[in-house]
């Protein structure tokens, strides 16, 4: 299978006109990554698939059999380039495990406006969880009027968190959705039970604490830079387990740095929700939460997703608050050490 396809506008042109005024926009920053892994497919184990809709689906690990590099590669794209993510020695509970370590300069814009998973698309039969820039282009979440946010582009660039490739009709409404031509849409693929997708869901540490940040009234354009890592959850022989050790690497086992500018008083008076301790369901696995909810993620306690330990910086103040902790027993039940 060729890994150019001809139906793939790799030279669409960016429109910057836009709320916010970055530039370039998050979608182009992405785009050019899309490119990178185009040219390194068989290095990182994915394949280009054509599509008689147009544009290009990037298997990452539902039938190709993916890579830690193509992992990584997944996250940054998701992240639109503006952070590094690698991946890092540590351990858990005295047992050696590598860590996936995340580091931007600008977490609003690679964490909320690119790397939540916040569209949910359901098209037919056919679900995934979606993330990545071409968010900013639909615009469907309330997140983005929150945050005054929205682009307009050429050419837009997707994470589908799923176990199916996208059929023509999900290609297309994506790509209705987005404002662009389908031979413009770039989507990568890949499931929570394959080795890239558990990657590039346990590198949403800081993501997931920033969008607590949010849900908690916080303003998030006070954190200036942001880093974190969780531990590498293995990889899971269906996705539903797949799933719940992911959630778990991140509640139990993230901890996240934050430097932000501003008054502490209003640090304070959040910090204490800010890790996964500071919900009422916080002790069990997300398996068993997951279960007792009849696998209803909105019948969960939405304070639950976020780090299990945080660290908030005041770059002014010299202040440090910190909440939380990593929480090896239940990480050694949910990984089966």
């Amino acid at each position: 299978m060729s890994h150019d396809s001809p139906d793939l506008d790799l030279d669409v042109e960016f429109d910057d006109d836009f709320a916010g005024e970055q530039e370039p926009i998050l979608n182009g920053m992405a785009w050019d990554l899309v490119h990178q892994l185009l040219n390194t497919a068989d290095e990182f184990r994915v394949e280009p698939v054509e599509t008689s809709a147009g544009g290009v689906v990037i298997d990452c690990g539902v039938e190709a059999m993916g890579s830690l590099g193509a992992g990584l590669a997944l996250a940054e794209i998701c992240l639109s380039g503006l952070a590094d993510v690698n991946l890092q020695p540590g351990q858990i509970g005295g047992v050696s495990w590598p860590h996936v370590f995340v580091q931007s300069d600008t977490p609003v814009e690679a964490c909320l406006l690119s790397q939540y998973a916040g569209w949910q698309i359901a098209v037919g039969k056919y679900f995934a969880m979606g993330s990545g820039p071409m968010r900013a282009a639909a615009g469907l979440e309330d997140l983005f009027r929150r945050l005054e946010y929205h682009e307009t582009a050429s050419g837009v660039v997707g994470i589908l968190e799923s176990g199916d490739l996208p059929t023509d009709e999900v290609i297309s409404y994506i790509a209705e959705q987005c404002g662009v031509a389908e031979r413009s849409l770039a989507l990568l693929v890949a499931p929570t039970s394959s080795v890239a997708g558990n990657l590039q869901v346990v590198a949403r540490s800081v993501e997931t604490s920033m969008h607590k940040l949010l849900e908690l009234g916080f303003d998030v354009n006070r954190v200036e830079s942001a880093c974190g890592s969780a531990p590498l959850s293995p990889v899971a022989g269906d996705d539903l387990t797949g799933i719940g050790r992911t959630n778990d690497a991140i509640l139990y086992g993230g901890q996240v740095t934050l430097f932000v500018h501003g008054d502490d008083e209003s640090i304070e008076e959040i910090v204490d929700q800010v890790p996964s301790s500071g919900s009422a369901a916080y002790g069990r696995t997300f398996l068993e939460l997951f279960e007792a909810a009849g696998r209803d993620f909105y019948k969960l306690d939405p304070l639950l997703f976020s780090p299990a330990e945080v660290l908030i910086h005041n770059v002014e103040t010299g202040r440090v608050h910190h909440r939380g902790r990593v929480n090896a027993e239940i990480l050694k039940q949910s990984f089966g050490l």
